[in-house]
């Protein structure tokens, strides 16, 4: 086994004052989530981990990515019957996570989940690529498959069957808005004394504060 007691970093790259945030937390997202679009070490800006709460108890995270936002909150797409749709659905909650190592970073989201109105995952779905739209529909996911060609078989069917024709959205396919509730901002600093603020929705009011490390 390997010691990893030795792998430290210092975080020395921005800092996060009070004076110099905004009052909303949309608005604070869309400031770093520009940074860190702008970054040539982060590849994917809007690549999140998402954890829902399991049947057992336990939480389950993946990698997800954020297709859009605005003042109502985050919308990612998703198969409604996958673990995570199951999930959504039973609780209504979720946990969206950005970590921007590039910028010594994270955000970490507390949220309400709905699903979007069918004409809005109607929309993104056909302005995806032919094979992602392909893809959605022949993966039966989280469900256990009996091996990788399975899939490529379905595939090549489906490849055939909507060859010159428009590939329907699958109904157990679409989007969610997450509604935050509370929004915490991380910004790494020196001797672990990390700056965090969060934003908790209070009424119709964000109240803000600042969290030790």
């Amino acid at each position: 086994m390997e010691n990893l007691h030795h792998k430290r970093k210092v975080y020395e790259k921005s800092q996060l004052i009070e004076s110099e945030i905004k009052q909303n937390p949309i608005e604070q997202f869309r400031d770093w989530f520009l940074e860190a679009s702008d970054n040539p070490s982060i590849s994917e800006a809007n690549a999140m981990a998402i954890s829902t709460v399991e049947d057992d108890g336990c939480p389950r995270t993946r990698m997800v990515l954020l297709k859009s936002y605005t003042y109502e909150g985050f919308i990612f797409y998703t198969n409604y019957d996958s673990k995570k749709g199951k999930s959504i659905e039973r609780t209504h909650k979720a946990c969206l996570h950005f970590f921007w190592p590039g910028l010594e970073r994270q955000i970490i989201i507390k949220a309400e989940l709905e699903r979007i109105a069918e004409n809005l995952s109607d929309g993104y779905f056909h302005s995806r690529p032919k094979g992602s739209q392909l893809g959605a529909a022949v993966s039966p996911q989280s469900q256990e498959i009996p091996n990788r060609e399975f899939l490529e078989d379905k595939l090549k069917d489906l490849e055939k069957k909507y060859e010159n024709e428009e590939v329907p959205r699958p109904e157990n396919w679409g989007g969610y808005l997450a509604r935050p509730y509370e929004i915490e901002f991380w910004q790494g600093r020196p001797n672990r004394l990390h700056d965090r603020i969060v934003y908790q929705l209070e009424d119709l009011d964000w109240k803000i504060s600042r969290l030790a490390p």
